[in-house]
């Protein structure tokens, strides 16, 4: 299944666009508990920089246009944009309540927030340019994570308090359904077939296999303690989870929807980037203010970089698809 792997991800790394260029070689990480942005030489780990941004930035991601990255800061309530690929602050929305999760519907007309700390999730009108807040529905326990399906008609969030996950209704902009699932949901990502939710599960040791459409769990996959959040590989096929309590990362195919591999990474693995050649993962560890580099082909830690404190998002803008 390994051999397998690699070969599909020659195919998925030859689909990345003009922004993904070979010199785009910044990485940006969101140093959580210290409030900062720090830029990494992607060559060399070298420091490059860092500066402040509002108070805990957990997660980012690029705007459909590739022409800005969001950073949101979720206690700081706004988002920052950044140059993707020199990190440079291009300009700031403040008013954005506790955007601790982000995301944009597949069509490009729809954000969406996740507030954890306040319990709702925010939904926004995107015309290419600017965001107008639409609806802001309430929640049971602390929104995490997001995921959409193709079509863009749902948003999936998973409920870390509550052990749960919901589906919203983006064009009635109401809760469909919300199904139970495993103790302390994180991370969220839907099957490049769109036939099926994978849910990391924090408080356990597994991936929740939900068909969405059905509104049923059908399969849990096996993977190390804590885990947590996803990378696609960009080979339409094979997805890493990181496990933040057994210190590992798995890869799981989503085809056949088993665990096919394993790469042991210290200190809390969480977020994680994959650069545009397949051949080198980043993933922030949150418990040792570093950040790991890992070479995939052998599965194996190849630099520790130092970093701020409780890093969370990594990004660079010539990493591989994202699915």
């Amino acid at each position: 299944m390994l051999r397998r792997f690699h070969q599909s991800l020659i195919f998925g790394f030859s689909l990345f666009s003009a922004i993904q260029a070979a010199d785009a070689n910044v990485v940006v990480v969101l140093n959580s508990r210290d409030a900062t942005v720090q830029l990494l030489d992607q060559a060399t780990g070298a420091d490059n920089g860092t500066f402040a941004v509002g108070k805990e930035p957990h997660h980012l991601m690029a705007t459909p246009d590739n022409k800005s990255l969001i950073v949101a800061s979720s206690a700081g309530n706004e988002l920052v944009f950044l140059d993707p690929v020199t990190g440079k602050v291009q300009r700031r929305l403040p008013g954005v309540l506790d955007p601790y999760q982000i995301g944009f519907s597949p069509d490009q007309k729809w954000f969406v927030s996740a507030a954890l700390r306040m319990d709702h999730v925010d939904i926004y009108r995107y015309d290419g340019a600017s965001l107008t807040l639409s609806k802001r529905l309430p929640l049971a326990r602390m929104p995490s994570h997001i995921a959409f399906d193709a079509n863009s008609t749902t948003a999936f969030v998973t409920q870390q308090g509550s052990d749960q996950v919901s589906a919203i209704d983006l064009r009635t902009q109401a809760v469909k359904w919300t199904l139970p699932v495993g103790k302390l949901p994180a991370g969220i990502t839907m099957t490049p077939d769109d036939k099926y939710l994978l849910v990391g599960i924090m408080g356990s040791d597994y991936v929740e296999v939900i068909d969405w459409r059905a509104q049923k769990t059908v399969k849990r996959i096996k993977t190390g303690n804590g885990a947590h959040n996803f990378r696609a590989a960009g080979d339409r096929r094979h997805v890493f989870v990181s496990n933040r309590v057994q210190n590992s990362i798995n890869i799981i195919d989503q085809v056949t929807l088993e665990n096919v591999g394993m790469i042991p990474v210290p200190g809390g693995p969480d977020c994680m980037e994959l650069t545009a050649d397949g051949k080198t993962l980043w993933v922030t560890l949150r418990w040792i203010k570093k950040v790991a580099v890992i070479d995939v082909a052998s599965r194996k830690v190849i630099k520790l970089i130092p970093v701020g404190r409780s890093p969370h998002g990594v990004f660079f803008a010539n990493a591989a698809p994202r699915l």
